[in-house]
């Protein structure tokens, strides 16, 4: 199996790139040599590679500077997604697309379900569920995984920041009234991967298709979050401190995030066969990467 991934820096696809083995050839590219905002530099990388599959988890991903850069967001979240989209098309391949918990308001009181109404409350959500909508119109053989909370060794994410400001603090303030599961790069490869097996297995099967949840197990908010991080820092030698939960009202951001971010992943689950590990075995495993790496 050969997988083309977009977006070589993000978190994913480096968790992807590691995967690469002699029976899996795992190859992700970004700019200059793929830029999914340049439609004909993704057909030449695909005519060059000839990947079974395409892997698009490439994204802007600040979720507060798109308030006021809309117009950068959209080229990447949407344009950027129908570009990978169609130019796997017309080389007639299946694209896995990653999308995001940020498509839904987040008033909902249960986990939400692949059908429930979307209604993102900011341009980055609007963007991403654009960009959905963009791949299913472009692809017929679409997987859209909408994942949440991601975090890993590398690259700018929660956990990095939690253990920067934790060098200079003791105490944080660390909102706890918002909801989801935070999801460990790595173990998204791995769902990804597994997927692009069953896709790859039956090429015609419309069983593959559509929009999945694929998160961790288990859920917690981000004070939770952050106390599990320091537990786990602390067990490293690494630094730490105490948490002090406060309300979403008491930390203003230039974008609205959903009150619950909580994703239903059981159609995954019994679709591909595969879930997550629970989100603290996430945590621990990153620190080990941390202290070996």
């Amino acid at each position: 199996m050969r997988i083309l991934v977009t977006g070589k820096d993000g978190q994913v696809a480096r968790s992807l790139a590691a995967l690469s083995n002699e029976g899996m050839s795992i190859v992700a590219l970004g700019r200059p040599d793929l830029d999914v905002t340049e439609a004909n530099s993704i057909v030449h990388a695909i005519k060059t590679l000839r990947p079974d599959i395409v892997v698009n988890p490439a994204a802007y991903t600040a979720v507060d500077k798109a308030e006021s850069e809309a117009q950068a967001a959209f080229a990447v979240n949407r344009d950027g997604a129908r570009n990978v989209a169609e130019a796997a098309a017309t080389m007639g391949l299946p694209v896995i697309h990653i999308s995001t918990d940020y498509v839904f308001a987040g008033d909902r009181a249960s986990p939400y379900l692949e059908t429930d109404a979307t209604g993102p409350t900011g341009i980055y959500g609007r963007s991403k569920l654009e960009g959905e909508q963009a791949v299913a119109s472009a692809n017929a053989a679409h997987v859209i995984l909408r994942t949440a909370w991601v975090y890993s060794p590398y690259g700018h994410n929660f956990l990095k920041t939690m253990l920067r400001l934790a060098a200079d603090r003791d105490v944080l303030r660390v909102v706890a009234d918002q909801q989801g599961t935070p999801t460990y790069a790595p173990d998204i490869a791995g769902g990804i991967v597994t997927a692009a097996r069953k896709v790859l297995s039956a090429p015609e099967s419309e069983d593959w298709r559509g929009i999945f949840h694929m998160v961790a197990q288990g859920e917690t908010n981000w004070a939770g979050f952050a106390e599990e991080i320091f537990i786990q820092s602390a067990l490293h030698g690494g630094p730490s401190a105490r948490i002090e939960p406060i309300a979403t009202a008491d930390y203003p951001t230039p974008a609205r995030r959903p009150a619950n971010s909580r994703l239903d992943t059981t159609k995954f689950r019994t679709t591909f066969g595969h879930a997550l590990p629970d989100w603290k075995n996430g945590v621990a495993r990153c620190f080990a990467e941390l202290a070996t790496g």
